[in-house]
């Protein structure tokens, strides 16, 4: 097939992902937010942010996992044009989220005891644990909010997501200043301060989402006049069946990137802030690959209810070819500033005199060189699993990413991982191991399926 038959879905492919990729930045850029502000009160209160933030987000990975369900039934109901085949699946699929945010809200409060046991730098599990409680409650709106969100995606509305995500972001900058530092005569609460902004901002990101989308034509008969106790066991098994091995997919792979977190812990706090640094910057990136796996899993799935299977690959595949594009320019970025973007962490004067923060920063200046390989792979995978899930394929994708990561990149993490091995480089080498063996597995399963498809027509 010639490349231009690829290269011109970019111009949709990029229109469709971009509010996607700019609201997963903006979740993102909470984070890259609160770990700037809270880096200038110390390497201490920075790792205490990144031991209270691997708790969150395993509890997240299965919440936003689960929601991801919802897009693609909707993708499919709306090029179908069911219209209450589509406002089903988001009632139930909100009801779902719903529950799921407040069961990760207990069990992370019924989890926080696990901090006393895992070896952690003392300091850091006493400022870890307020910091937790409230960030832990910020998951239950963001869940709902995802549930919202991955609806929006399905109808193909992905602007407004983005927009309330950005009015979170404003809201999480200006109360974090004010609360984390003292000012404008607020009281100075630290780390404590950050979790309010957070918490505040994912309940106005929540209802800003709704109200955009019942003003919209296209939404507004989906999201109001909803009774949502009015419940039936088919679609609420239909959205178990897909969201249940979707969200095991993403927590097999932020549980290791949070193991990651817990053995560089076992190297002292400036090894756990330096880890925190460079996998929030490489988090930032991922989130550009993110949007174009939710638009492959949107235009798969309103392929697949058009059962145009030729046109599904095709456009799939010019979403790798640009996801690869854009990998490479982000190793390309990470290579050129791995010295100068640790530094944006760090108190600039406190910098020049602490040995703790020199340390910190020439660690995490090495781990994003290795950030820098495995952003094709990492690319690759979730690109991958996106298509895969617009197939309503979940099973097999769920096995893979439990080999590559578990069976694969695990035990080279924490082999290599140690003070006498390679020490946080050691870890970073098997996080590129499991990202490899995932995207290798996942886009072989994506070209078996399809061609399945296009030879059963």
């Amino acid at each position: 097939m010639a490349l231009s038959e690829y290269t011109k879905e970019f111009k949709y492919n990029l229109k469709l992902a971009s509010p996607v990729m700019l609201g997963m930045l903006g979740h993102t850029f909470v984070s890259f937010v609160d770990n700037i502000m809270v880096g200038q009160l110390g390497a201490a209160e920075l790792a205490a942010v990144s031991l209270g933030n691997s708790f969150i987000f395993i509890a997240m990975s299965l919440g936003i996992g689960f929601s991801t369900a919802i897009t693609p039934l909707v993708a499919e109901a709306d090029s179908e044009g069911n219209f209450s085949k589509g406002k089903s699946v988001f009632k139930h699929g909100v009801f779902l989220c719903t529950v799921v945010g407040l069961l990760l809200f207990g069990s992370l409060l019924l989890a926080k005891p696990l901090m006393e046991v895992m070896d952690q730098p003392e300091e850091v599990v006493v400022l870890a644990k307020p910091y937790l409680d409230l960030v832990a409650f910020s998951l239950v709106p963001l869940i709902i909010f995802q549930g919202f969100k991955q609806f929006s995606d399905g109808l193909s509305i992905t602007k407004y997501p983005m927009y309330a995500t950005l009015l979170a972001n404003i809201v999480n900058v200006a109360v974090n200043y004010v609360l984390i530092f003292g000012k404008w005569g607020f009281p100075e609460l630290g780390i404590v301060g950050a979790a309010i902004g957070t918490l505040v901002s994912r309940f106005i990101m929540l209802g800003f989402l709704w109200w955009l989308l019942a003003k919209k034509k296209k939404s507004k008969a989906y999201v109001t006049n909803i009774k949502f106790l009015d419940l039936y066991r088919q679609p609420l098994r239909k959205l178990t069946n897909l969201g249940f091995p979707s969200a095991m997919q993403m927590f097999f792979e932020v549980a290791i990137f949070t193991a990651a977190i817990w053995l560089s812990g076992l190297l002292g706090k400036n090894a756990q802030a330096a880890n925190q640094i460079a996998l929030n910057l490489s988090s930032m990136t991922f989130m550009v690959a993110t949007g174009l796996s939710v638009a492959a899993m949107i235009r798969v799935g309103n392929q697949k209810g058009l059962k145009d299977y030729k046109a599904l690959k095709r456009i799939a595949e010019s979403i790798f070819f640009l996801g690869t594009i854009l990998a490479v320019v982000f190793a390309l970025l990470f290579v050129l500033g791995h010295q100068w973007l640790p530094k944006l962490y760090v108190n600039s004067e406190d910098l020049l005199v602490s040995a703790d923060l020199q340390e910190v920063v020439e660690v995490a200046s090495i781990l994003l060189l290795t950030a820098a390989v495995f952003q094709i792979s990492d690319s690759l995978q979730v690109i991958a699993l996106g298509a895969l899930r617009g197939l309503q394929d979940v099973k097999i994708p769920t096995l893979m990413t439990f080999i590559a990561y578990w069976v694969i990149g695990f035990p080279i993490s924490y082999f290599l991982g140690t003070e006498d091995q390679l020490g946080s480089m050691g870890i970073w080498i098997g996080l590129i191991a499991g990202l490899t063996s995932a995207g290798i597995m996942l886009f072989f399963r994506f070209r078996y399926l399809t061609r399945r498809l296009i030879s059963n027509t």
